[in-house]
């Protein structure tokens, strides 16, 4: 993917400031990520801190488009100025494949930590964005819960894989595959926010139940206990009564938990991910990237006011 390119406006959303008040500043037509980083450093616009945060998106049903939201969400906490990792647990590689790269021409992927101990540092990769960088994943990736069954302490691998490169990373986003093994469990073990994107219907309640069924038992006999539990309502058609009753029940079994901003289904998305671009790249007027960016702005407040792993944000670490 060839590196985006932004118009003063968007960059001035990027840096959360007024066009006015950076007219000064702003002095091309277009800018890559890198001058944007550049301009963001030169004014001082960094974004408030989140505290360090490790984020998965997870669902044990498949089909809810998971990887699509997610890399989009993660591409656009880059976009306003945080320092992101997505690590790309699934072995279709998919979250690779959305930021535009293709996991076969990597030689190293997450099981060259988790089983073969090599450094995080080595297997991961930047992006287009200078402060969006990833972990990418194929094939090889599909013998990981099995080359960790017989290890010790093995549900948390991932969790102390991290330690050496966590502080660089204001958000870490794990892109999980749809099921229940020994690698999902070590990002949840990982994890302090989970997101589970659901589409609304009344087949994704079967998925829930297992999931929160599984969140519990890991806060009773592991003692870990997310911050913050996200349900998102994926790809919602408000024309169907189906998807509107499964909303309704949505909101009566899991109030708590169920975010209120909705993303619409939107062909965009599908379209961006065969292209191998965000959906903010391919189309930031789209349905989907408005809903993201909604789901971005309700979601940051709670994090910021909630408790706040790690140290202050390293947003301005990034290069």
């Amino acid at each position: 993917m060839d590196a985006p390119t932004y118009s003063s406006k968007q960059v001035a959303e990027m840096l959360g400031l007024p066009p006015k008040s950076i007219a000064s500043a702003l002095k091309q037509d277009s800018y890559t990520g890198t001058e944007v980083w550049a301009l963001r450093a030169q004014l001082g616009a960094y974004p408030p801190s989140l505290g360090r945060r490790k984020q998965l998106f997870l669902n044990f049903k498949g089909g809810t488009g998971k990887t699509s939201l997610s890399t989009s969400y993660a591409w656009r906490l880059a976009e306003l100025g945080y320092n992101v990792l997505i690590v790309d647990l699934d072995s279709q590689g998919h979250a690779t494949k959305c930021l535009g790269f293709e996991g076969e021409d990597f030689d190293k992927t997450l099981l060259n930590v988790l089983v073969r101990k090599a450094p995080m540092a080595e297997v991961i990769q930047k992006s287009s964005l200078p402060n969006l960088h990833f972990v990418p994943s194929n094939l090889t990736m599909s013998t990981v819960d099995l080359a960790l069954m017989p290890m010790a302490g093995r549900e948390f691998k991932l969790r102390n894989a991290l330690k050496d490169v966590e502080s660089q990373y204001d958000v870490i986003v794990f892109d999980a595959p749809p099921s229940f093994g020994l690698l999902n469990l070590n990002a949840l073990m990982a994890a302090n926010d989970l997101f589970v994107p659901v589409l609304a219907d009344f087949l994704s309640f079967h998925g829930l139940k297992l999931l929160f069924e599984t969140v519990q038992s890991l806060e009773e006999d592991l003692n870990h206990v997310l911050d913050h539990v996200f349900i998102v309502v994926n790809s919602f058609n408000a024309t169907f009564k189906l998807a509107k009753e499964a909303l309704e029940a949505l909101q009566t079994h899991y109030p708590e938990y169920l975010l209120p901003t909705i993303i619409r289904q939107c062909t965009k998305f599908a379209q961006a991910s065969s292209e191998g671009r965000p959906v903010f790249v391919a189309d930031p007027g789209s349905k989907g990237a408005t809903d993201i960016e909604a789901l971005i702005q309700n979601v940051l407040p709670r994090l910021r006011a909630g408790s706040a792993p790690g140290s202050d944000s390293g947003s301005q670490q990034a290069g």
